[in-house]
């Protein structure tokens, strides 16, 4: 796993987010055991203490769970992977309808331009034009 921090947000959320990710696009598949703190710290160069928070914030979200002696596990719960799924979409979401009002779209118009560039994408992936 490789990756570039931005300072502008704690390290742990990032790398909450980076799994988060990784369970959404099936990278990591429901009940994939999950490398231990010492080797994602060593993997990522960091501290071992940012790993165990993230873990600790993942279980509570119930992204992940610890089974005594066997480690940690990404979840079996199907709905729990959805709702996350689902979170992930609508902050994206919420970012892009933010900035299409900043460039001074009005509703009807962003819903459009999705609209337009969701019928072209579709046609490009299959094969019309």
């Amino acid at each position: 796993m490789t990756m570039t921090f931005d300072n502008n947000q704690p390290i742990y959320l990032q790398i909450m987010n980076y799994m988060k990710r990784q369970i959404i696009v099936g990278k990591l598949k429901p009940g994939d055991k999950i490398d231990s703190v010492r080797e994602l710290a060593a993997e990522l160069q960091i501290n071992p203490n940012t790993i165990q928070r993230t873990f600790q914030e993942l279980e509570r979200e119930g992204i992940v769970e610890t089974r005594r002696g066997l480690g940690r596990y990404v979840t079996s719960e199907e709905a729990t992977i959805m709702t996350i799924k689902k979170e992930m979409a609508g902050d994206l979401l919420d970012r892009f309808v933010q900035g299409m009002k900043e460039l001074g779209f009005e509703s009807n118009d962003i819903v459009s331009i999705v609209a337009e560039a969701v019928t072209g994408s579709d046609a490009k992936g299959s094969g019309k034009q």
